[in-house]
């Protein structure tokens, strides 16, 4: 069984909700395998009131690049930074395996092939320093994800990308297995077998960062989307932690199977990792690390 299902099995085993034991079990976890793999990691709480005007507390995991010299120290100090996220917790009523078990997996495994592949050299010479985030309270309106951008922001932090990883491994081959947005219906596939790469009017380096990455791994079709405005007019778009990375003027993109548009499982007791789709999200893992080797030796040039 590979190291990626073996996540998706543990994190999904029950559902994960907001301040909950099994949340903080989960960012325990979470903390154990990046820690094993190198990571420094920091817990940033921060409190924020969802919808309802109801106050919830949360807590981001940030993980910096693994254990190196204080010369690596040193050369990071004016390197861009570059984030690559994913959201732990789930609805109440929901194990979330597809959302978001499949993309907290995919950074997991990401962050142990990335410390097991690159020497303290490379990481002195990476192009830009990479910073991994488990978001929390993405499923109250994307809080955590706010609270990071809005971190960046005021710190004034060279920031040069970040990507959302949102529910990566439900895959289905069959026609009209894939709706779409009334604005796009006839410009996409209907068959819910790609992978979405989504990104704004500012984020036309990283969508072909990518889509680069994504064409390179064999048998895993991948679909761009870029949309104008930070994506006010097609709302779905916005469904993520990338969004408020895109309102703070941050170029972001959200990878994505398209949640709701493909996943009759989406916030429901069924989305367990028996519908999900292993060898689909392994792709899409290889995907994610190519992507990020590349960003890591050469940028986005």
């Amino acid at each position: 069984m590979n190291q990626t299902w073996e996540h998706v099995l543990w994190l999904a085993s029950e559902p994960r909700p907001a301040e909950s034991e099994r949340l903080e079990a989960c960012r325990l976890y979470c903390e154990r395998h990046l820690a094993a793999a190198g990571w420094s990691i920091e817990r940033r709480p921060f409190s924020d009131m969802d919808s309802t005007q109801r106050k919830l507390d949360g807590i981001n995991l940030v993980a910096k690049r693994p254990n190196v010299s204080a010369s690596v120290e040193a050369a990071a100090a004016d390197r861009p930074v570059f984030v690559l996220g994913a959201h732990l917790d789930s609805r109440t009523e929901t194990p979330g395996a597809d959302d978001n078990a499949s993309a907290v997996a995919v950074l997991l495994e990401t962050a142990r092939v990335l410390a097991e592949h690159l020497s303290a050299d490379d990481w002195q010479r990476a192009a830009v320093e990479l910073e991994l985030v488990v978001f929390d309270l993405e499923e109250h309106g994307m809080l955590g994800g706010a609270f990071h951008a809005q971190g960046c922001r005021l710190a004034e932090r060279n920031l040069c990308g970040m990507v959302s990883l949102e529910m990566l491994g439900y895959c289905s081959h069959e026609p009209g297995s894939q709706s779409m947005p009334e604005q796009l219906q006839g410009i996409y596939p209907d068959v819910g077998n790609f992978i979405g790469v989504v990104g704004n009017q500012n984020s036309s380096a990283l969508l072909q960062h990518f889509g680069s990455a994504f064409e390179s791994i064999a048998n895993l079709p991948h679909e761009s989307l870029q949309v104008p405005d930070n994506g006010l007019p097609v709302l779905p778009t916005r469904l993520s932690d990338h969004s408020p990375f895109w309102d703070a003027g941050y170029a972001a993109l959200m990878i994505t199977d398209t949640s709701f548009m493909r996943n009759p499982h989406y916030h429901l007791a069924s989305d367990t990792p028996d519908t999900l789709d292993s060898e689909f999200l392994c792709k899409v893992k290889d995907g994610v690390i190519l992507a990020m080797q590349r960003m890591l030796q050469t940028g986005l040039n």
